[in-house]
C-alpha cells in the first residue's frame, strides 16, 4: 500500500513542480477541503516546507464555520499566503440557471474576477477523475480561454507525461495534480502522513434527526448537506468507501438540481 501512495505522490510532485518551472504567475485553490489540503501537504513536500506561491479561497460567504476556522488554523501553521477573495453575489449570476447550479456558479464568476485583479496565468485545483463523470474526461494541465469555458472535446493529448504548458495570450492554465487520486488513495494518505482535515468529515449526530451524518464533499452551506454516517474516524470512513455505494457529491444539490447542472458549470468554468 505505502509503495502505491508513493508512486501517487511521487507523479504528483512531479506535476506541481513541472507547473511552477512553467507557468508565472502561478496560484492554487484551495477549497480546505480533504482533497486540496492533501494537495497542500505535497505542495509543501515539493519545495521542502514551504508553498511558493499563492493559495486561494473563492469565498461566497456561505462556507460552514468550521471550514473558516480550519482555514485559519492552517494558515497560521503552515504560513500561508491566503487570498480570500470575494465572489460576486448570485443576484449577478445567469438566471435561467437552476436557484442551485445558480448559486454554484458565484465561484465560476469569482475565479474570473480573481484572474482579473491578480494576473494569474495558471491555477492549481485538488479535482479528481473519480469524482465525477464529467472530471473523468479532464487533462492535467487544461488551457482554458480567459472566460474559463472549456471544451472537453477539443484538449492536448497528454503522454508518458509530457505536458503542453503553451497556451494563446489571453488564456490561462488549470493544472490538476490529483486527477489519478481516488477518494479511498485520498483517505489512505491522509492516514498515512496525519494530516490535518476539516472535523466535519467526521460523523456527528444531527439534533433534528438523531441519526449520525458526515460530509463526504465540503460545499457552501445553503447547497451542501450531509449523508447518513457512522464512520468516526480515517480508518471507519476508509472501511465505509470499500462498501458504500452513496456518491462522493451525494449531498451536493446542484448536481441533483437538472440532467445537465453540472455539465453546464463546467463548461462554464467551475472548477
Amino acid at each position: 500500500m505505502h509503495d502505491y501512495l508513493d508512486e501517487l505522490e511521487a507523479k504528483t510532485v512531479y506535476i506541481i513542480r513541472e507547473a511552477y518551472s512553467k507557468v508565472h504567475p502561478l496560484g492554487m485553490m484551495w477549497s480546505i477541503g480533504k482533497d486540496s489540503t492533501a494537495l497542500l501537504w505535497m505542495v509543501r513536500k515539493a519545495f521542502f516546507g514551504r508553498v511558493p506561491f499563492p493559495v486561494v479561497l473563492l469565498d461566497t460567504a456561505m462556507e460552514m464555520p468550521e471550514v473558516y476556522a480550519f482555514r485559519d488554523r492552517l494558515i497560521k501553521e503552515w504560513d500561508l499566503e491566503c487570498i480570500n477573495h470575494m465572489c460576486p453575489p448570485e443576484a449577478e449570476m445567469d438566471q435561467t440557471l437552476p436557484p442551485n447550479t445558480r448559486a454554484a456558479m458565484r465561484k465560476t464568476e469569482g475565479l474570473k474576477t480573481l484572474l482579473e485583479q491578480h494576473g494569474f496565468k495558471g491555477m492549481i485545483g485538488g479535482i479528481r477523475r473519480d469524482e465525477q463523470g464529467l472530471r473523468a474526461k479532464e487533462r492535467v494541465f487544461s488551457p482554458r480561454s480567459f472566460d474559463g469555458s472549456w471544451d472537453f472535446k477539443d484538449q492536448p493529448p497528454e503522454f508518458w507525461d509530457q505536458y503542453k504548458t503553451e497556451f494563446p495570450e489571453g488564456a490561462h492554465l488549470r493544472v490538476h495534480p490529483i486527477l489519478h487520486w481516488t477518494e479511498k488513495d485520498i483517505w489512505r494518505y491522509h492516514q498515512r502522513e496525519n494530516i490535518p482535515f476539516c472535523e466535519l468529515y467526521l460523523a456527528r449526530k444531527d439534533e433534528n434527526t438523531g441519526k449520525m451524518m458526515r460530509f463526504r464533499s465540503l460545499g457552501e452551506k445553503n447547497i451542501t448537506f450531509p449523508v447518513e454516517s457512522p464512520a468516526a474516524s480515517i480508518a471507519e470512513i476508509i472501511e465505509e468507501l470499500e462498501t458504500t455505494n452513496t456518491s462522493e457529491r451525494a449531498g451536493r444539490t446542484m448536481d441533483r438540481e437538472t440532467e445537465d447542472s453540472f455539465e453546464k458549470l463546467r463548461a462554464r468554468g467551475y472548477m
